[in-house]
């Protein structure tokens, strides 16, 4: 059945996938198991599929949908069984930038991977950043950015949370960046596409 539930999340049959998270439910299947070995394990196949070119952002965008139904009939249960997720990422497109698909790419592939997202936008100030790593007790911030010109304000970023006293790591990724770039900044990851985010933040997070 959970072989099941994972195609039918990578296909992005949201109704498929509610009832299976249901019939699993009502069959005793433990919570933590339907995430794992069900909706997560089916998130990380169709990261693996985007990195190899066999699925695209459309794609990739219905099967969070799907995703999100199934987390939705799971979430109760999850709370009563006190699962608690992998970390806590705050996410947003820097100040200056409205673009957001990448971004909106990346907290929906970290959401099937486990971790709770708190999504700030775009067009996000540092020390809204700041504030939010604060106040949710962040593993991780992770700075979007599409256009040459806003990039620096990743730095700004990553600054303000160093002057803050909070010592969480930052990755970046966008179009323009690379890794030298994020080298340079002080960014302890990059991720050039939605799937290596999430590859990156495990890294991160296991330290």
């Amino acid at each position: 059945m959970l072989d099941q539930l994972q195609e039918a999340l990578i296909a992005g049959k949201k109704n498929d996938v509610e009832t299976l998270v249901d019939q699993a439910l009502s069959l005793g299947l433990p919570t933590r198991r339907i995430l794992d070995e069900g909706l997560i394990a089916g998130m990380e196949r169709l990261g693996l599929m985007f990195k190899n070119n066999e699925v695209f952002i459309p794609e990739v965008l219905v099967a969070a949908r799907a995703m999100n139904a199934g987390l939705a009939k799971l979430e109760p249960y999850l709370i009563k069984d006190k699962i608690e997720p992998k970390g806590f990422v705050v996410i947003g497109t820097v100040k200056g930038d409205l673009h957001d698909i990448g971004k909106n790419l990346v907290a929906m592939m970290l959401k099937g991977a486990g971790y709770k997202i708190i999504d700030l936008g775009a067009d996000v100030a540092p020390d809204k950043f700041v504030d939010a790593a604060r106040r949710n007790k962040a593993d991780i911030v992770a700075l979007s950015a599409l256009l040459t010109t806003t990039m620096i304000q990743m730095k700004s970023v990553i600054q303000a949370l160093q002057s803050s006293g909070l010592g969480v790591p930052v990755i970046v990724g966008g179009a323009p960046l690379t890794q030298d770039y994020a080298d340079e900044i002080g960014a302890r990851g990059f991720a050039q596409d939605a799937a290596s985010a999430v590859d990156v933040v495990h890294r991160l997070v296991a330290k």
